[in-house]
């Protein structure tokens, strides 16, 4: 039976990852900050009773992210997904505007996070079959498609997060790590908003079908969920 350890797993994309995953007989660590108000996530975990266990992880706090890996140091880990990320409401107020304390911690959460993850659960994925790790970017950290401005600190944070990604492509390439990181589409989320234009099954679905097929030598791209290259 194939795993996967799923950060912000109680919402979203990181929610639907862990039901898809669960109904395709996956076993997967679903990670929350607050299990005990993680509604949806707790009535997934009975519905898929033995494949969906819950753990707390606040990526936030490196500590518990060592403390986690720890906890699970014997597991074989096939996938690890970054998906727990922020949107700051600070980036809504513009140029002149910038809240330099926020700026850190969408930082702390969106690319450093991913990396202290990397490095604590390195082991596990080496061991496993598919040994593959993705991170949830997005197009806005493309500077290539960066034609409206704003959004200082998701913008940065995005676009910082996919140079660590290429870097632990190649840094862990030795061990046949595969690490690429994901633009999962303008999906109907807490964080994309009612307006968007696909839903998150259409999302994870996706970006399934690209993991699934997922080889050493794709490692380091940055694409969609369909699997497009997206430029940097």
């Amino acid at each position: 039976m194939n795993t996967t350890l799923i950060t912000g797993a109680n919402r979203g994309i990181g929610l639907e990852f862990s039901r898809q995953y669960a109904a395709s007989g996956w076993n997967v660590l679903a990670c929350t900050r607050h299990p005990e108000t993680s509604t949806q996530l707790n009535g997934l975990a009975a519905k898929y009773p033995g494949r969906i266990q819950i753990w707390r992880l606040d990526v936030e706090d490196h500590a518990e992210i060592g403390k986690l890996s720890s906890a699970l140091a014997d597991e074989s880990i096939d996938l690890l997904i970054n998906n727990a990320g922020v949107y700051s409401d600070n980036d809504t107020k513009g140029f002149s505007h910038t809240d330099y304390d926020e700026w850190a911690r969408v930082f702390r959460i969106n690319t450093m996070a991913p990396v202290k993850m990397a490095e604590a659960f390195a082991a596990q994925v080496s061991r496993s079959n598919m040994k593959s790790i993705v991170s949830m970017s997005s197009i806005m950290g493309s500077v290539s498609d960066n034609s409206s401005g704003g959004s200082y600190l998701y913008r940065s944070s995005k676009a910082a997060l996919n140079m660590v990604v290429k870097s632990l492509a190649i840094d862990l390439k030795a061990v046949g790590i595969i690490s690429v990181v994901f633009h999962p589409g303008w999906v109907r989320t807490d964080m994309g908003g009612p307006n968007a234009s696909i839903t998150a099954e259409q999302s994870v679905s996706g970006m399934r079908q690209v993991i699934d097929d997922l080889r050493l030598s794709d490692s380091g791209k940055f694409l969609d969920y369909a699997g497009r290259e997206i430029p940097w």
